[in-house]
């Protein structure tokens, strides 16, 4: 083993062995249920604020969007990452307060159990619906995060794939199981300052790299279309290639994902109180403008570096980003390559990658294994548990859900950018337009939120698999489509029914005036 590989296996380890801890603390204070999947309503605006980003952002925001901007210039990854900005802000500002408040009026701990106080469905279809979507979407969702660390180990230190896959899961099963919610939330508030770190210490090294900023403006500028927001880089012809109106919305309309993302709305209700919110959406938005900004930068940074032949070309086909997907691990074994020191840094930025995955894997299975033991065991099949009993059967079902996530990530060839947009638009399309619909229109009803669900989810699968294939005008990112048939599913099917009871209606007035 290098005295490089021996200084990035120290910084990894004191990152690991200190979330481990975090959530060793956190179990003092899970007691029951509630405190296991929504730490009791006692988070900060600090913590809220920024576990809730760095659970949005999974590897993605280290791998995925570098990776892109490298393969083909700022439109791709700069639409998403402008989509993302606004529809960050949006959800705290229009859902935050107002979820909140109702989830607390309602007792509700988990998205499918609002759903279900919020309109009297005593029948469960819609905590079956909304909990189902969310282990179809979660498992996998899950999987990527698993296979992006067993990624990274293997790319790192030539080790099995598997073997690194399972450990990290293991690893992150541990401090989840041990603290739950508070686990999850603490540790990813100390995930997102990794992130941040880690992030503007390889821009820094990377610019130096290529030769001053001027020198990475004139190299990336050199490859046409790879500077510009209305065109691409084509790395077959070496033209830059249209990038039109579709393609545009097709990326911005990643933003319509966080209205229905359950592991970013558990934050909103987790807030000791909703005055504190205000803070948490600035904190919020201004984190994400600086850490989307800075990760599509690297792209071309990278990119910029290869062009001036300080680092090797990351493009093995020229058709798929998936090589580009390592530009930060590549720039961190270089950057261990120098001394020990600059080891430890290394290390410090393969933590912020680890930091990337973990705070999204561990709130994803909180908010699968809720659906499930909550909604389905307790609820559902109306099996009654003791609070022990069920602290046993949320940490059991959370164990299980991470098995089904490593048998989906078993094969290292799959694509982590590719398995999160899928993911991300069936969230989005399932919960968002419910959701909006649920806080500000006093006509939706249960018969309108099982359309809405049924038809949005299913649209996510249709469009994905039989409309854009076709190309062209179809081509369009499935969440967009999906989105709009749900609103639309959810807005006729209530007209046409029943309005709700007076009851539900004298209740959503007095959340909109708190509110």
């Amino acid at each position: 083993m290098t005295t490089a590989q021996i200084g990035i296996i120290i910084s990894i380890l004191v990152y690991l062995a200190m979330m481990l801890l975090v959530g060793f603390v956190s179990s003092r204070d899970t007691n029951d249920v509630k405190d296991f999947y929504l730490g009791g309503r006692k988070l900060g605006p600090f913590v809220t604020a920024m576990s809730a980003e760095a659970s949005d952002m999974s590897s993605y925001l280290l791998m995925g969007v570098p990776g892109l901007a490298y393969f083909s210039g700022i439109a791709d990854a700069g639409w998403t990452a402008v989509g993302l900005i606004v529809g960050t802000y949006l959800n705290w500002l229009f859902t935050a307060r107002r979820l909140r408040n109702y989830t607390e009026k309602l007792d509700a701990i988990t998205i499918p159990d609002y759903f279900k106080k919020r309109f009297r469905d005593k029948s469960n279809v819609i905590l079956c619906i909304g909990a189902a979507f969310i282990l179809i979407f979660f498992v996998p969702y899950t999987a990527s995060g698993f296979s992006a660390c067993g990624k990274l180990f293997s790319s790192l230190f030539g080790v099995n794939y598997q073997l690194a896959m399972i450990a990290s899961a293991v690893i992150i099963v541990g401090y989840t199981t041990t603290g739950g919610f508070l686990a999850a939330s603490k540790t990813d508030f100390i995930q997102s300052i990794v992130m941040t770190v880690a992030l503007f210490f390889v821009l820094g090294y990377g610019v130096i790299s290529a030769g001053g900023m001027s020198a990475v403006v004139d190299n990336a500028g050199n490859l046409a279309g790879f500077l510009s927001l209305n065109a691409t880089h084509n790395n077959v012809t070496g033209a830059g290639d249209p990038y039109g109106i579709f393609n545009k919305i097709t990326m911005f309309c990643w933003g319509l994902g966080y209205f229905g993302m359950p592991h970013i709305l558990l934050r909103f209700m987790a807030i000791r109180k909703s005055s504190e919110l205000k803070l948490s959406r600035r904190i919020a938005s201004v984190w994400v403008v600086f850490s989307l900004g800075i990760a599509v930068i690297l792209g071309v940074v990278g990119r910029a570096m290869t062009e001036a032949g300080a680092l090797d070309s990351l493009i093995e086909d020229p058709t798929s980003a998936s090589k580009a997907e390592t530009l930060i691990v590549v720039l961190a074994q270089q950057i261990s390559s120098h001394n020990f020191i600059f080891a430890l840094l290394a290390g410090m930025v393969i933590a912020g990658i680890l930091a990337s995955t973990m705070s999204t894997a561990d709130s994803q299975l909180i908010a699968a294994s809720s659906s499930v033991s909550e909604n389905i065991i307790q609820e559902t099949m109306g099996i009654n548990l003791s609070e022990t009993a069920a602290m046993i059967t949320a940490r059991a079902t959370l164990i299980a859900v991470a098995v089904f996530g490593v048998i989906i990530a078993w094969d290292p060839s799959s694509s982590v950018f590719g398995i999160v947009s899928f993911a991300w638009a069936g969230f989005g399309a399932v919960f968002g337009p419910v959701m909006i619909l649920s806080l500000y229109w006093k006509r939706i009803n249960r018969y309108g939120v099982v359309a809405g669900m049924t038809a949005g989810g299913s649209m996510v699968f249709i469009w994905k698999y039989l409309v854009r294939p076709k190309g062209g005008v179809w081509d369009l990112y499935e969440l967009a489509p999906a989105f709009l048939v749900a609103i639309i599913a959810i807005v006729i099917v209530s007209l046409i029914t029943p309005a709700p009871e007076k009851e539900i209606a004298d209740e959503f007035d007095h959340v909109a005036k708190m509110s």
